[in-house]
């Protein structure tokens, strides 16, 4: 695969995928086969700029993966189908949507009691 058509973590902890809660992303995982949307939520150095590689590997009816390492070190890819860059305090963020075989997907549910948590617009999302 050309070093173009992936976004590549180079450091830190795997990702966390999250279920799909958006309406509109919901459907970007149509197809022939059971997969599911995920969203992954990365600190980059440019977002923008790896927005413009997604762009460009779509723009010629090509893919383009996020290569990473799973909790047991193992290389893994997932294709992106949707992408985003937004600002935040502690820099760029990049938001990813991923197309994933839902049969190696895995979720984890927090059960901790909502009442313990605090509601005061600073720590809502």
């Amino acid at each position: 695969m050309e070093e173009n058509n992936k976004i590549t973590i180079i450091e830190g902890p795997p990702p966390v995928f999250e279920p799909v809660q958006d309406g509109w992303a919901l459907g970007l995982g149509e197809g022939p086969h059971y997969n599911v949307t995920v969203l992954t939520r990365l600190r980059t150095f440019n977002g923008p700029a790896l927005v413009e590689r997604c762009y460009r590997a779509w723009n010629t009816g090509g893919p383009i993966h996020l290569h990473y390492r799973n909790d047991v070190g193992m290389e893994q890819q997932a294709p992106i189908i949707a992408v985003r860059s937004v600002e935040s305090p502690d820099g760029h963020m990049l938001l990813l949507w991923l197309n994933m075989d839902s049969e190696k997907v895995e979720y984890e549910f927090d059960t901790s009691d909502d009442d313990d948590l605090d509601d005061s617009p600073d720590n809502l999302n």
